[in-house]
């Protein structure tokens, strides 16, 4: 299991603190420290696509101008989360050939057993 996010990140934080109390091994990726290639933002879009990735919710997203977040599409967004990989929605989770996004505890629970 492959988990990406940033290392403050609040959600990211209970993610691998739930990772570790079930005693599921795991590998790292931070954002911040480790960058992202445009290979592997490709995939993600390919699998789960750029909607999902995209966090809405978040301080960066709320930083962009009206313009850019009333003409967003999947170029903008994908050149948006290459440049400012804050924006994507964590933690990505790669795991047995799938994908998956957000933290949900049950869904996880499911996923690893």
């Amino acid at each position: 299991m492959k988990l990406y996010g940033i290392r403050n990140c609040d959600t990211v934080k209970k993610a691998r603190k739930w990772l570790d109390e079930q005693g599921v091994s795991y590998e790292f990726h931070d954002f911040k420290k480790d960058g992202l290639n445009e290979a592997q933002l490709n995939q993600w879009e390919e699998a789960v696509g750029w909607e999902t990735l995209l966090n809405r919710r978040g301080t960066t997203w709320r930083k962009l101008s009206d313009e850019v977040r009333d003409n967003i599409n999947a170029q903008s967004a994908h050149d948006i989360m290459l440049e400012n990989t804050s924006i994507i929605k964590r933690p990505v989770v790669e795991h047995e050939g799938s994908i998956s996004v957000g933290f949900n505890a049950n869904k996880w629970a499911t996923l690893i057993n």
